[in-house]
């Protein structure tokens, strides 16, 4: 019996894997132009940003969650659905609103007549590939925004029910309270208590356990790979920035005295001054960059792993390929179930060590 369930959800979740890739070799938007699968294009457009959901395809035609395209443009603001493409990515369908005409190319909105795929791919080449000036400013709801407000959501709900269930129930908790309540007491007792302090650790309880469950659940539901999950929040390195970003400034205004004293006068020799002060305010700016490159790093290559293993069904254009292929996703799917709670445990135990050393007092 226990196989049986085994071997059924076992397909199942392969479906929902190969679901979304279904007439993927085919779709000129992710071939080299000769009509062969590309897997890089393949993997690029699952795990990079999105302006819209793909759920499936249906007798060769995408069906589609179209998401809210917001543009700051010459005209001022502009507002129309990503449908308005029709699916295309590559350059080549004009929209018209406001007054002007817009392209998208690898998910990037331009201007239509500054868009220039050369050029694009020149700035991509040389680490610049925003191009501001021949782009609006871009504020669309986007699979990684729309992932973030339900996360969020997620979060108020789940909270405010653990709330509501203490105010109710006086005695050993029960339900959401109950599953939540070792998970808050470990980063508590785990994290915060040990690397702030005993003193000082409740102030920074809330935004420990905020980073905790938010990078979480973004990694749980990166794993989903059908609508409304499948954004990959944490595989993107502009939110890994601001979630270090703001355990920076957390930092910084955290520090007491002895804390920039160790910067900015360390306990040395002063003629060593000129050596350590510069290397003191570079880690300040290592250990936020360190956070940010982890967690998108970590994140990133499982998808990218998966989707690799998936691929190969595809590349080798044969059915005989897919035991090994689900054999292997599905032991890096378990595994990375496990990496989703490490790395949440792992940035938040960074968070707390980086504020503890700042208001940590002198011995």
């Amino acid at each position: 019996m226990r196989l049986t369930q085994t071997l059924i959800g076992s397909l199942a979740l392969m479906f929902f894997l190969l679901m979304p890739l279904k007439g993927t070799a085919s779709d000129p938007n992710q071939n080299d132009g000769d009509g062969k699968f590309d897997p890089k294009e393949l993997i690029n457009s699952h795990v990079w940003d999105s302006h819209e959901f793909h759920i499936a395809d249906w007798s060769g035609h995408p069906i589609t969650l179209a998401l809210p395209v917001i543009l700051w443009t010459e005209n001022g603001l502009t507002i129309f659905p990503s449908s308005e493409f029709h699916h295309d990515n590559s350059g080549t369908t004009v929209v018209e609103a406001n007054g002007q005409e817009f392209v998208k190319y690898r998910e990037h909105i331009f201007y239509a007549d500054r868009f220039d795929k050369e050029k694009f791919e020149s700035a991509s080449t040389m680490g610049r590939p925003f191009l501001y000036e021949d782009r609006p400013l871009d504020f669309s709801i986007t699979k990684t925004v729309f992932s973030m407000i339900l996360v969020s959501l997620l979060l108020i709900l789940i909270f405010g029910f653990a709330a509501r269930s203490y105010k109710k129930n006086k005695k050993a908790p029960k339900g959401i309270s109950g599953l939540l309540e070792p998970v808050i007491l470990f980063v508590r007792d785990e994290i915060a208590v040990p690397n702030i302090g005993t003193h000082k650790y409740q102030k920074y309880m809330p935004l420990l356990l905020t980073i905790f469950f938010f990078i979480w659940l973004n990694n749980l539901i990166g794993l989903i790979p059908f609508f409304p999950f499948s954004g990959n929040v944490t595989g993107n390195i502009i939110f890994t920035l601001v979630m270090a970003v703001i355990v920076f400034i957390v930092t910084i205004f955290s520090g007491n005295k002895y804390y920039w004293k160790h910067i900015l006068a360390p306990n040395v020799p002063k003629a060593l001054y000129p050596i350590m002060i510069p290397i003191e305010i570079i880690g300040m700016f290592t250990k936020p960059f360190a956070l940010m490159v982890r967690l998108f790093a970590n994140i990133t290559a499982g998808h990218i792993i998966i989707l690799s293993l998936v691929g190969l069904i595809f590349i080798f254009e044969t059915a005989a390929i897919s035991p090994v292929s689900i054999a292997f996703v599905l032991f890096m799917s378990v595994l990375e179930l496990l990496v989703a709670a490490l790395q949440a445990y792992v940035f938040t135990l960074l968070a707390a060590l980086f504020i503890g050393q700042a208001v940590e007092e002198h011995h």
